[in-house]
């Protein structure tokens, strides 16, 4: 495992980076017109006193080796590393260190307003990528960006030896099949996958029969991942010209596909093409998984765990999904034509751990509510983690929630809490200023909750106008 550090707001230390000074122009008119090219060099660089300090390496050195055939380390893992860290930071400046022990679920989970009351004047985010903008935080802060290394040629392999070249041969034995025995050879009509290039008509455009086309994949994965996914699609286009497939890392493919972000998160994945065959995360666990399953539900989803080595067909149960989610819609569309006294307020919770609720979002929720040709009285509500027991305790006074924690909050735990949880997506579906999932031919779920310039991207920097 390798680490390296990401941007900071500013940083009272030279930090690593890539970026180059702008030149500075010479209004000379005398000045030559072949100047010597300078010698290119990397701005904030860590010092060579840093780098090269015996004792500042020996002290590194007692650092837990990572090993590529290991597991994945907890939280616990994690906060052992910390004091590592920590002992350095204070031995070699003097400053002092603060280890926030508070869970961490994912990027959105960055805590700066606790540093900021604890005094703090830096805060280092291990592990996550910079998800809240540098820009937008109260306190200087570095992100220590996480890059797995794994046996790259094995996932290589195992793609070319598992996925037959055609996209009929593969739709015929992998998804007509609904069980191919383990360790059974999948008679691909071909030795592996192999990503070619298509014979040209005589205007030049590409065109092959549609038994021969080649069989298009979608890689993605999570942050920790990107550059073995990257590996994979060069690794898999060795032998061809226009790539068959597409990854999470590329925007457009050369045939112009669609694929979204560099990065797959639990509440955010893009929605990929008709013409794509299946798509591939590697990475352990399904969580980042499931949010691209149910956003591309007719998309065969397969995953590869590069700790275990296998690959493996995953499915989700996308008709319960939106039935118990829809379930929750009714109610809650229900105790709109209720009377207070029988039906209760809404709960508008802010999720508070870190920056996972955001408070403009809160408030264009609350603008939702007084707004609606609903009248729908509300009271906001600010928890750092939620669960049935801690909303039960509001009793029968409120008789909806909606949380800006985290979709995935609602669609994987909704049926566990007594009164409907919505997501802010499920809360607009309910007032009408959104589609349902249901109003539609596709009925397809979106997951879309940090997609640029999306409805929800707009809620974080909603502001109330004067006299609203």
């Amino acid at each position: 495992m390798s680490t390296e550090p990401g941007p900071a707001e500013s940083s009272p230390t030279p930090t690593t980076g890539t970026s180059k000074p702008k030149p500075k122009l010479n209004p000379s008119t005398n000045a030559s017109p072949n100047p010597k090219p300078r010698k290119r060099t990397i701005a904030n660089q860590i010092p060579e006193s840093i780098l090269r300090d015996p004792l500042l390496q020996a002290a590194a050195d007692q650092l837990p080796q990572w090993r590529e055939d290991g597991g994945v380390a907890d939280a616990r893992g994690v906060a052992d590393v910390c004091l590592y860290v920590a002992d350095i930071i204070e031995r070699f400046t003097g400053a002092l260190t603060v280890i926030m022990g508070d869970v961490t679920y994912g990027a959105c989970c960055i805590d700066d307003y606790t540093a900021v009351a604890l005094g703090c004047d830096m805060l280092v985010h291990y592990g996550h990528s910079c998800l809240v903008p540098i820009d937008t935080t109260t306190i200087k802060t570095l992100y220590i960006f996480v890059e797995i290394a794994i046996d790259s040629e094995h996932l290589t392999n195992t793609i070319r030896m598992n996925f037959p070249s055609s996209r009929h041969t593969f739709r015929e034995r992998l998804l007509t099949d609904e069980h191919i025995p383990t360790g059974e050879k999948i008679h691909s009509g071909k030795p592996a996958l192999a990503i070619e290039a298509a014979p040209e008509d005589t205007k030049g455009k590409s065109k092959a029969p549609e038994e021969d086309q080649p069989t298009r994949l979608a890689l993605v994965s999570t942050i920790q991942f990107v550059a073995a996914v990257q590996r994979l699609k060069d690794d898999l286009s060795v032998e061809g010209g226009p790539a068959g497939l597409i990854t999470s890392s590329e925007p457009k493919s050369r045939r112009g596909l669609n694929c979204g972000t560099v990065e797959i998160l639990g509440c955010t994945a893009p929605r990929l093409s008709n013409d794509v065959d299946a798509l591939v995360y590697v990475g352990d666990g399904r969580f980042h998984l499931e949010a691209m399953m149910i956003a591309n539900p007719a998309v065969p989803a397969f995953r590869y765990d590069p700790y275990s080595k296998k690959l493996t067909r995953e499915r989700y149960d996308h008709a319960e999904m939106r039935e118990v989610r829809a379930q929750a819609v009714r109610t809650a569309t229900q105790s709109l034509s209720s009377s207070l006294d029988t039906a209760g307020r809404w709960g508008v919770i802010l999720g508070t751990l870190g920056r996972q609720g955001s408070f403009r979002q809160h408030q264009a929720i609350q603008h939702q509510l007084r707004t609606s040709r609903h009248t729908v009285p509300y009271v906001p509500i600010l928890l750092s983690e939620l669960s049935p027991a801690k909303l039960a305790c509001f009793g029968p006074h409120i008789s909806v929630f909606v949380q800006t924690s985290c979709p995935r909050l609602s669609i994987d735990w909704g049926y566990a809490f007594a009164r409907p949880l919505l997501s802010p997506y499920e809360a607009a579906v309910v007032m009408g200023t959104q589609p349902g999932w249901t109003d539609g031919p596709g009925g397809d779920y979106p997951m879309d909750f940090y997609e640029k310039d999306s409805v929800w991207a707009k809620a974080r920097t909603w502001k109330p106008q004067l006299g609203v």
